[in-house]
Parts: C-alpha cells; structure tokens; sequence
C-alpha cells in the first residue's frame, strides 16, 4: 500500500532474492573472515560513485573486515591492519571503479588459473578459424583483419570491462556490415575502379572501427547504457533472423564455387545474390561443393556428439572448427586441391609496415568519414546489445553484476585502441562464445587475456600453416554459426503468436523483410524507428485512474482495481497521476483528461456518446509525482485555466516539496490559490461538502 492512501499503513520491506550473500571467487581460503576482492570493492565503489551494490547486504561482515584486501587475511592479522584514511579510500574506490582491472588482478587467485587457461585456449581454438572466415568471407578483408580484431580489443576489455566471461572479438553481422560499406564504396561508381581495393578496404573498416569505438565510449561516458531496454527483442530477433539469412546466402556462392562466376556477374543486393544462386547451380564447382558441405557435415555431426557426451568434459571441449581446418588443410596440401580449381587461403602478408600501430584518422581514412557513418552507428547499437546480454546472462549465473555504463566505456576502448592497428573489424561480445567461455571453467577476465594473447601469437605463427587451407571451409564455418543464429527463432515466433502480440510479429517481420529485400542498414534503421515511434506513443500517455472511496474506510482506491470502490459524491472526478511529469506525457494530458471525465476508464471509442457527466469539482492526487519539468508545469498551468473558464473547482493533494516548488514558480499556486492545495484527499473532500453538500 502506497503510504500516501488514505488510511494506509506502511508494507514492510521483504529481502529479495538478490540481496544474498554471493560466494567470493578471489577468496582464497573458506573462513568467511577472508575478504573477496572483487565483490567487496564494487560495493566500496558503489557507495562511493552513489550506486547500490546487489551482491552483498548492507551490514556484510565482510565489509567491516577491511573492504580493499583479500587472500589469506587471518582474524589475527586483521588486528595489525590499519584501514586508509576516508579520502584515501574514497580515491582507490573511484580508481577501482573506472579500472576494474585493478580490483581483480592484485587479487587474483591462482587457484583459478586452471579454469580460466582452459577456457582461454579453448574459445582461442573455436575463435581463430571463425575470425579469419568473418574477415575473408563477410568483410572481404584480409585474415589478418580478424585475428587483431579478435586479440587487442579483447585485451583492452579484460583491463576496462566488468563482465568476467564476457568474450570480445568479430561478430558475424557486424563484419558482414563492414563488407557491405565496402563493397558499396568500391562500386560506387560502375565506370572507375580503384587502383588498390584492398587499401580501400583497410582504411574503410579502420574508419568504421574508430567511429564504433567513439561512439560506444561516449554513450558509456554520458552514461547512456540503457538504451538497451528501448529496443524490443523482436526487433533483434527479426535482425539476427535476417542476418542469418543474408550470411547464408552469402557463404552459399564460395561453398559452390561460384566466385569467380560472381566476379563477372557482380549481384549487389542479397535477393539479387540469390536469384543468382539459384541461375548458376548448375556451373557449380563439383571438389568445391563436397569439400564445402563434407566440413559442414562434420561440424554438425561433432557438435551433436559433443552435446550428448556433457559429463565428459574431454570430448565435450574438443574444438571441432580447429579440426576440421587442420584436417582440411593437411588433406588440401597432400592432394593438391588446389591444383584441381580449389581456393585456398595462399600466403597471408603479416607485414604491418614500419610500425604496428598507425593514427585511424589520417587524411586517407577521413575521406571515408561520412560515407561510413551510418555504418558506425548500427554496429555500436547492435554490438551493444548483443554485449549486454551475453554479460548479463553471465552476471546473473554466476552471482556479480555488472555496470552497463561501464562495459560502453571498455568495448568503446577496445575498438579505438583495435583501430590503431589498420585493417581491424568492430569487435564486441558474443553470446554464444561467452556461454561457452563460462561452461568450460572462467571465473575472471584472465581468460580473455590469455585467449587474446594466443589469437596474437597465432597471427605471426600460424598462418603460414594454413597456406593450402580452401576458402569454401571458411564458408562451411560460417554457415556453421548460422545454424545457432537461427535456432532461437521458431521458439520466438511460437511464443508471441502465443501472447498474441501482434506488435512484436509484426516489427519481427518487418525487420526481417527489410533487410532482406533491401540491406541490412535499411532494415534495421526501418526498424529501430518504429521501434522509438513505439516508446514515445507509449509514453506519452500519463498514467492515470478514477479514484473511489472504500465502504467503511477513509481509504480511496483505483476504481478499475478495486470493484468495491465507490465514487460516492455526485460531480466529483478523484483522479490519481501514477507518474512524473515531463514533456512526453503532459502533451495528451488534456485529452486523456477529459476521456477520463467523459467516459471513465473502460475502452472506449471516441465516436461513443459519453457515458458520464462532466465533472463539477475535480481532485489531482499526486502521490506519486516526485518531479515536474517546465514544459510539464507550463501544460498544467494551461490545462487548469482551462477547467477555471468552464467553472470547474479545483484541488490538488498529497503534492511533494519538488513539485509544490515548480508549482509555485509556474504560478499554479497564485492561480488556484492556497486553499486548493490539500493534504489528502479526505480534506479536499471535506472541504467541498462544507461549501456545495449539506448531509
């Protein structure tokens, strides 16, 4: 019960769930005197940057313990440990905050390293292969382009993010958007033809990646991390359904062998890749097609195998992409595939010139700046989201939370610091890889840093390996993670036809045709705008009831709630203002006003008669209004002048300090006076019965 009602008494406050103890992974020994690093210093931190920590209660004996120590720390040795001074704390807290790396890494447990070792060179295995297939067959760059991608930002993100099984490298839609913007750049103009296209797709995906990188590092330092809830995930579903298709299609040409028949017809857009497909079947490369689907096969068939062997984690964490490449390429070299009309991989040029990194924002790279933009734009808000719930589902199973704000901040980091490096692709999380991350033993960002540290050293040792590897198995590895793109959408169709949202089916479907028809920027631009035409109807309605009096109480409940509620005072509209009061939803609050006043609170249609009078008194009960704008107390204002003319009298109860001050300051107050502004409803309506009722 709100405490404002009427005769209301205060519900006391349950624990929830959330607010137990969580068990500390830095601890290194069982008593529950030894302080975990990482949970005990995010909720220092919290205290100290305004945030409330859900991972441990407010009177934790850990806390009391000495918040910044963890490891061996005995109750003997705590008598001769002298806490910081405030400012001091108060300083690392913030320090530890902002640089996350500086809570876990000087309390790291070596206990864990197993774990997070295997974890590392596990998704290192799976993702080597998959990067270099994003960077030759979805971005149309070089492998290399892949393999910094998947290393450097990983190490900045494992320094800055506070995801611990959180795994940054390419993702599959993302490079395809990066191959799309350069394949538009490149034919541009149909009559000229760059002199070097692979220069032009360096400085391109380098441009795109710095952008990316800014723009999540500005949305995480303004604080923008919430822009994850205003898109539904039917919308993302409709994308990533969309996508699947699109890559499908896509990895369907080099699986045939049809590049080079591609080369020569030069399809743009993906229906028309796939009415080409569907003319050149017959020219397909025979060796090409069976070495393509005899990989894809395996895969499938190894991860089937994989799945139902769980509780043998020897055959479970076998790394079938890494198999299938080594096997391919063994095979490929002994039988000169290559020979017989087969793309292979070729010599890779790791050379990156005089120095290894290089400034993203020359004048070559500027040229591409604005053609480039929207492109940015879409893979910061996709890659956000993907990221964010990767994170969160990680968070949630494995007991921390985590700061969005601050994961913006880490994955805009590792981006800018990857576009230094010429040629990286945008890197964010993966939900799959992250999944798979945590399964096999991660407990802490180490894991990323020894995954990235092995993708690194791959990029200089292993890619004169796979000199015979074909192109058509990268595809087969990419057509691999479509299966898993797409496994989710059959459930997700089943259950809003379920709900019966026809809202969320329709925008999936949208989304869906839109970039398929077109592009992907088209269809998930299309999307994202009716996505936000949808949260601003929705909350430009003020949320607003009728109130009615309980029989037998001074208690005044909704009467759409409450059925015994009673409007028991002839022209008298009680009417309870649920929200704040901004600028969106004070713009119809006139009109949901008087459907209020004329029909009440069941549907209506405005072409019905009203169903009920107008009111002669009217009381706002605003309990719940803790804040006004300007543009809202100005409406206000103009809204009460106008139930003034018709006569109308007017009260105002249950109203906060805040609001009271905008009130006065918009002259609400000097307009209605002093009397109209009550403590309760009750008054108000004692008030009334005094001057117009006599019982």
């Amino acid at each position: 019960m709100n405490r404002h009602d009427e005769g209301g008494s205060k519900t006391p406050v349950t624990p929830t769930a959330g607010s137990t103890p969580q068990t500390p992974f830095f601890s290194r020994a069982p008593s529950t005197l030894s302080v975990a690093g990482i949970d005990t210093v995010s909720r220092s931190m919290a205290r100290e940057v305004g945030e409330a920590s859900p991972l441990l209660p407010e009177s934790s004996p850990v806390q009391e313990r000495g918040p910044y120590y963890s490891g061996a720390q005995s109750e003997a040795s705590s008598e001769y440990f002298k806490p910081p001074k405030r400012a001091q704390r108060s300083r690392w807290a913030k320090v530890r905050y902002y640089i996350p790396s500086t809570a876990w890494i000087p309390n790291y447990s070596w206990s864990l390293l197993g774990g997070d070792f295997l974890a590392g060179v596990t998704v290192a295995c799976m993702l080597i292969p998959q990067s270099v297939s994003y960077a030759t067959s979805l971005a149309k760059l070089s492998p290399v382009a892949g393999l910094f991608s998947a290393s450097i930002p990983g190490i900045i993100y494992a320094l800055l993010g506070t995801s611990r099984q959180l795994n940054v490298a390419p993702e599959a839609a993302l490079s395809l958007l990066v191959g799309q913007a350069v394949s538009d750049i490149l034919h541009k103009d149909p009559h000229t033809h760059p002199v070097d296209p692979d220069a032009v797709g360096i400085a391109v995906s380098t441009i795109i990646t710095f952008q990316v990188g800014l723009i999540s590092f500005l949305l995480g330092f303004f604080r923008l991390g919430f822009i994850d809830v205003v898109l539904s995930r039917a919308l993302l579903r409709g994308f990533i359904t969309a996508v699947a298709v699109v890559i499908m299609i896509e990895q369907l040409i080099p699986m045939l062998g049809l590049v080079h028949a591609e080369h020569l017809a030069n399809p743009h857009t993906t229906m028309e890749k796939l009415f080409f497909l569907i003319e050149h079947i017959p020219q397909s490369h025979e060796l090409t097609t069976f070495i393509s689907f005899g990989a894809l096969a395996t895969l499938v068939v190894l991860r089937t195998v994989k799945t139902g062997f769980k509780k043998y984690w020897w055959i479970y964490r076998i790394p079938e992409v890494l198999i299938v490449v080594v096997v391919s390429t063994i095979v490929s070299q002994q039988f000169d595939w290559d020979d017989d009309g087969v793309d292979i991989l070729g010599s890779v040029n790791t050379n990156t010139g005089k120095h290894f990194f290089r400034l993203p924002f020359r004048h070559r790279n500027l040229s591409y700046l604005r053609s480039t933009t929207s492109t940015a734009v879409l893979c910061s808000v996709i890659g956000y989201l993907d990221s964010i719930v990767a994170a969160k589902q990680n968070a949630g199973k494995f007991g921390y939370s985590i700061s969005p704000n601050r994961e913006l901040v880490a994955l805009g980091a590792g981006n800018l610091m990857g576009s230094f490096v010429p040629g990286t692709l945008p890197a964010f999380g993966s939900i799959t890889r992250s999944r798979i991350n945590g399964d096999v033993g991660c407990r802490t960002q180490m894991a990323s840093l020894i995954c990235s540290t092995i993708v690194l050293l791959a990029t200089f040792f292993l890619l004169p390996l796979l000199y015979h590897l074909p192109t058509c198995v990268l595809a087969a590895i990419i057509a691999m993670v479509v299966f898993s793109l797409l496994a989710e959408t059959p459930h997700d169709v089943r259950y809003y036809w379920k709900m019966r949202s026809w809202i969320d089916l329709g925008l999936m479907f949208l989304t869906f045709a839109f970039t398929i028809i077109w592009n992907i920027e088209i269809g998930i631009t299309v999307s994202l705008i009716i996505s936000l035409l949808l949260v601003v109807h929705r909350s430009s309605k003020p949320k607003m009831t009728i109130l009615g009096r309980i029989p037998g109480t001074e208690q005044w409940k909704p009467i759409s709630e409450n059925p015994e509620a009673r409007e028991e005072v002839p022209g008298v509209l009680i009417v309870r203002i649920r929200e704040n009061l901004d600028f969106a939803n004070t713009a119809q609050l006139k009109e949901r006003l008087r459907r209020l006043e004329l029909y009440g609170v069941d549907p209506s249609h405005p072409s019905e008669e009203p169903r009920r009078e107008e009111a002669a008194v009217l009381i706002f009960h605003m309990a719940d209004v803790d804040s006004v704008d300007a543009s809202a107390a100005q409406i206000f204002y103009e809204l009460l002048e106008t139930y003034k003319s018709r006569d109308v009298e007017l009260f105002i109860t249950h109203l906060k300090r805040g609001p009271h001050e905008a009130f006065e300051r918009a002259g609400i107050l000097k307009l209605l006076g002093g009397d109209a502004f009550q403590d309760n409803v009750g008054a108000a309506i004692a008030r009334i019965g005094r001057r117009h009722y006599v019982a």
